[in-house]
């Protein structure tokens, strides 16, 4: 089933596929990572302006990773329109153009992304670590992700 939007892109020839309406009737859409960011810049013209979240989780082991967006619109606090945008990346190399210039609210949500799952958000003003620390090696959120030996030397009292 298509949702309005959807059948908008279609329209004008945009590239996605339509994954159906979740429990809450919210249409999600999956765009290819090379379509993202002049998707999102649509979406905004269109009245998407304001990002109520972003999240990204592994797919399954030694498969891809998705980069999830939630737009919306808000027509008033009763009605608001919303959508999910879901981004899917090889795991090898996985590349999502950020859409920071878009929305900035993104800023630290595709950090935490990037710091949690390795997602590198492409053009991303300030990517790096925002809560492990620099000098740490790996993705700890991804599913093939092995944690390393390591001892917390607290004080003793």
């Amino acid at each position: 089933m298509q949702g309005r939007l959807s059948a908008w892109l279609v329209k004008h020839g945009i590239i996605h596929r339509s994954l159906g309406f979740d429990y809450q009737g919210i249409e999600t859409l999956q765009i290819k990572p090379e379509d993202w960011h002049s998707i999102a810049v649509i979406l905004y013209v269109y009245g998407y302006n304001y990002l109520r979240s972003q999240c990204a989780y592994d797919v399954a082991p030694g498969e891809l990773l998705a980069s999830v967006y939630h737009p919306r619109i808000e027509y008033g606090v009763d009605q608001p329109e919303e959508l999910c945008i879901k981004v899917f990346a090889s795991r090898r190399n996985p590349r999502i153009p950020s859409v920071f210039w878009v929305w900035k609210s993104v800023d630290f949500q595709e950090r935490e992304s990037y710091d949690m799952l390795g997602i590198s958000y492409d053009n991303h003003p300030r990517l790096k670590r925002i809560l492990m620390p620099e000098s740490w090696i790996g993705w700890p959120l991804r599913k093939d992700y092995i944690a390393p030996n390591f001892y917390e030397i607290q004080d003793a009292h």
